[in-house]
């Protein structure tokens, strides 16, 4: 497994850890103009919720990869949080924000892997 195949579970792992749904991981790598090489989507019930979603993933890439995002927004307002690790993009969402802005769409023509929710 690559590291950034490893980076990619770790991020699941994270969101997983704090009860984050519908997680979506869209396959970039063989589209040649994509701006990384996987998206990571998933969602919270809460402002709360997402920022906990959020800190449990940047907490499990340090701790196990150390490995920070070069960039994190939407903070301030925790509706879709963007992390950036450069290679993975991660989006949480709430869930008015994710059907509003559909990223799954976006790249329609990536493979997409659904990872089951576990509750």
């Amino acid at each position: 497994m690559s590291r950034t195949e490893t980076l990619v579970q770790k991020i699941i792992d994270g969101v997983q850890e704090k009860k984050g749904r519908d997680i979506v991981v869209a396959d970039l790598t063989a589209i040649d103009d994509a701006i990384c090489s996987y998206f990571i989507i998933c969602e919270g019930n809460s402002p709360s919720h997402l920022e906990a979603i959020v800190k449990s993933v940047a907490e499990m890439a340090d701790r196990d990869l150390h490995e920070r995002p070069v960039a994190l927004d939407g903070m301030r307002n925790a509706e879709w949080v963007a992390m950036d690790y450069v290679d993975v993009m991660v989006h949480c969402f709430l869930p008015e924000q994710r059907a509003y802005y559909n990223l799954e769409n976006l790249w329609a023509d990536a493979p997409l892997k659904l990872i089951p929710n576990l509750d």
